[in-house]
């Protein structure tokens, strides 16, 4: 599997480090109720087709990338930098 950094250019996925779902939303840290923190940390759905992702660029220009891949084919449709989306960073 290739992946294309936006940096960089295609790259082959060796180069990555998968980072986890793109799609999770981190609680507000102020709130008090386990509840929405328990779903955050523990609960993920297994999506079947297209999804979005987090990647780091880790033998590359380490860029943290969100990519739009499906996860039957392993076919990416795209990839954008992961702080232009307003996305988690490390």
């Amino acid at each position: 599997m290739r992946i294309p950094c936006p940096i960089c250019g295609a790259r082959s996925y060796e180069e990555y480090t998968y980072q986890g779902d793109a799609t999770v939303v981190r609680p507000n840290p102020e709130t008090t109720d386990p509840a929405p923190w328990h779903a955050y940390v523990y609960l993920r759905d297994d999506p079947k087709g297209p999804h979005r992702e987090l990647w780091h660029h880790t033998a590359g220009c380490r860029a943290w990338i969100v990519v739009e891949r499906d996860t039957v084919t392993h076919a990416v449709h795209s990839s954008t930098l992961a702080r232009s989306e307003g996305g988690r960073q490390a």
